[in-house]
């Protein structure tokens, strides 16, 4: 059994999730309790208990007699007496089974509703504001000895390997020969303090031009490596560093403010800490503005309300920002051959979430997801709204 701590649940771990197909994928979510009655009565095993008769109801349902059911859900059942799962509780946890990986679970730091989920595919989007309310951004440190790509959100910061993909010391990009010459040149400039190298001389452009082409390499290797295209992009260098890598940039949301100082002589925390301080602003900020930009596209072709247009849109990357009511669902089914959408009153085997559906292929698209409340929504009667990329 997988105990997958928050610090590893990331894009990356979502987009796996998403992936796996398998005819009775399970999907789990429930509160944790963390003191209390609740979790002196243990409220969280009992609602366990109820999600596991729900399941295997299910399951019987759909043809498997009751010996095969017991023996497909021994793992999450074994899960209502282990102590070491009930034991320090995050605000929430989820709970995934099919039959290729075994089980798993993520204990997060969001609020579930109680939700069970049957089907050829996990229910994930409830997982979505860990990401889109706490904001998805990475962080490149650069310096001419030290290059790093980070992943982060306000609950997460992960490191995504580059070595490979691109230079991490300028000797890489540029060679050893330049190198110990630039050595030579700033040893003269030791023994001569009224030499250029801090002037407008040779070497000073020089170093610019070697510096260029290693930020051209890092920016080579980062764009091709960027799981979200359109998150916000912060580099962590000196003040000196920080217009240079400008101009070398392709990427489309390259934070215009960075963060200060070497950062080869800071640890992982700090960096998290300082990085999602700059950055959190631009999520509440990025919400507001697609709100806004929704009622002024309202009477046009380029926002919808009708999932009959939505669900469609979403499978073929259309959609820039969807925004989805808070614990609604909305079931049936989808025929992308005939583009025939068939509404059910509730969810049954052979039906799906029609919320998940869009949400989640907006998401792995590069559009935004927001969940808010009924009150808040653009049009209120309707599960989702949409804001079309053209």
């Amino acid at each position: 059994m997988n105990n997958i701590t928050t610090h590893t649940f990331t894009e990356k771990t979502f987009k796996q999730l998403a992936a796996i197909k398998d005819p009775h994928c399970v999907s789990i979510y429930l509160p944790m309790y963390k003191k209390g009655k609740e979790l002196n009565e243990g409220l969280g095993q009992s609602n366990l208990k109820s999600c596991l008769r729900k399941v295997q109801s299910d399951l019987i349902e759909d043809g498997y007699d009751e010996s095969m059911v017991n023996t497909y859900l021994a793992p999450i059942n074994n899960l209502v007496s282990e102590l070491g799962f009930w034991r320090n509780p995050s605000d929430g946890v989820v709970i995934f089974l099919d039959r290729i990986n075994g089980i798993r679970y993520y204990k997060l730091p969001l609020s579930f509703e109680i939700r069970t989920y049957v089907a050829d595919h996990f229910n994930l989007f409830p997982l979505l504001p860990f990401f889109h309310n706490n904001g998805i951004y990475y962080l490149l440190n650069i310096s001419r000895d030290h290059v790093k790509l980070f992943e982060g959100s306000r609950n997460f910061f992960q490191e995504i390997h580059i070595e490979k993909i691109a230079p991490t010391q300028l000797e890489e990009a540029v060679g050893y020969d330049f190198e110990q010459k630039m050595l030579q040149y700033r040893t003269g400039q030791m023994m001569h303090p009224a030499g250029s190298f801090h002037g407008q001389g040779e070497g000073k452009e020089d170093q610019k031009k070697e510096l260029i082409h290693f930020f051209r390499k890092i920016n080579e290797g980062v764009t091709k490596v960027l799981p979200h295209k359109n998150a916000p992009l912060i580099l962590a260098c000196t003040d000196e560093l920080f217009p240079i890598y400008k101009k070398t940039n392709t990427h489309g949301n390259l934070w215009n403010i960075n963060l200060s100082g070497d950062p080869e002589f800071k640890g992982e925390n700090e960096l998290h800490n300082q990085s999602w301080s700059l950055i959190q602003p631009y999520f509440t900020t990025n919400k507001q503005e697609k709100l806004e930009k929704f009622h002024a596209k309202s009477q046009t072709s380029k926002t919808s309300s009708q999932l009959s247009e939505i669900v469609p849109a979403a499978i073929k990357g259309k959609i820039d920002t969807l925004f989805v009511q808070k614990n609604k669902d909305v079931f049936g089914t989808y025929h992308s051959v005939k583009g025939c959408l068939i509404l059910d009153d509730r969810k049954e085997m052979g039906n799906l979430s029609l919320l998940n559906m869009a949400a989640i292929n907006t998401f792995l698209q590069g559009g935004n997801v927001y969940f808010l409340e009924k009150e808040v929504m653009p049009v209120k009667n309707s599960a989702m709204n949409a804001l079309f990329r053209f």
